[in-house]
């Protein structure tokens, strides 16, 4: 029998994981991951850049933000026909998921109809698709479900008592109205935060707690250690402790069991054993491509030597259910 989806967990409940001897907390998020998914199957997603740069936000970890001298050169919303060609090279390179991402704090109606376009072509070339754009209203999240949108990703960040020490500009509120209109919407929801920004353990704990007491859990969390840009404010924060974010991924497996829980920013800095651990606490998710936004990601060659090394095969097609997913991966040679 499955492990029950929950919506009611306290921070003391989220604690007391996180306080677990950790080959303890590897073996139950192991369990647990086992329960719903092949262990041996990771989805793969390739996000791309749509409009880089100048945005009005604050957010102190961002080097698209207008704020912060960074060296960012801000462009404008690409073409459709550029879009779909990097799209086109993300599926043949293996990746399920095509996800567009763009530097707005809120779009206006008229870029939401020019998103709407790509997401209908990128849909014609049999990926699934996933759009982050800022803040949406209710209006705007239907126009891109009636598109085909398969989901939206708004992170929350950080625990909502630490936020404001990140973001001024926009309130942990504006972010749980988006996910509502999403939701309301009939899109899945792409939704997870960052770590590493010099939080405490038990403000990590406060995130993946109101994550996991959404209304729904989001089909999938993205958990991003912090790359620090130097010009942005978080740049020099002391270092996460390796076992620490593995610990986080095991809680957010155990927390949210049949979502899936993807490594993304920071992995270029991550060892190939650290990655390893997390996919054995749980982790079966990652992006897949050269950059993330404007940060650099490991190389593709990498990513399928690491694979091939672990026996992990990349899914082909991506189905959430509460069953184990069937063995159909793409396959991986060793380098």
């Amino acid at each position: 029998m499955s492990t029950p989806l929950r919506h009611d967990y306290s921070r003391e409940d989220v604690l007391a994981l996180f306080d677990l001897p950790f080959s303890e907390l590897m073996f139950r998020a192991a369990s647990v991951h086992r329960e719903r998914f092949d262990p041996s199957q990771v989805q793969v997603s390739t996000l791309l850049s749509i409009k880089t740069g100048g945005c009005p936000e604050d957010c102190g970890y961002c080097p698209q933000s207008a704020r912060h001298d960074t060296g960012l050169k801000a462009q404008k919303l690409m073409d459709i026909d550029a879009v779909l060609a990097r799209a086109q090279e993300a599926r043949a390179a293996g990746a399920t998921r095509f996800c567009m991402g763009a530097a707005w704090r809120s779009p206006k109606d008229r870029d939401v109809e020019k998103v709407a376009e790509m997401v209908r072509g990128v849909r014609a070339l049999g990926l699934e698709t996933c759009a982050t754009l800022g803040m949406l209203s209710a209006t705007q999240a239907d126009t891109l479900k009636e598109a085909g949108l398969d989901y939206y990703n708004h992170n929350l960040d950080t625990a909502p008592e630490f936020y404001d020490s990140v973001i001024g500009t926009r309130t942990y509120q504006d972010r749980l109205d988006t996910l509502a209109n999403v939701r309301a919407a009939g899109m899945k929801t792409c939704c997870g935060g960052i770590v590493g920004m010099g939080e405490s353990r038990e403000q990590r704990a406060g995130l993946l707690q109101t994550l996991a007491n959404l209304p729904e859990h989001p089909e999938s969390v993205p958990i991003n250690l912090l790359v620090q840009v130097q010009g942005t404010p978080l740049a020099g924060t002391r270092a996460l402790d390796p076992f620490e974010f593995v610990r986080t991924i095991a809680v957010a497996r155990l927390l949210m069991p049949a979502s899936w829980v993807r490594l993304s920013a920071g992995r270029e800095q991550m060892s190939d054993e650290l990655q390893a651990l997390c996919f054995l606490a749980g982790a079966n998710s990652i992006f897949y491509g050269e950059k993330l936004l404007t940060t650099a990601n490991p190389q593709m060659d990498r990513d399928r030597a690491l694979f091939a090394r672990l026996g992990i095969c990349a899914l082909e097609k991506e189905e959430r259910s509460g069953t184990v997913h069937a063995p159909v991966c793409a396959s991986v040679e060793a380098a």
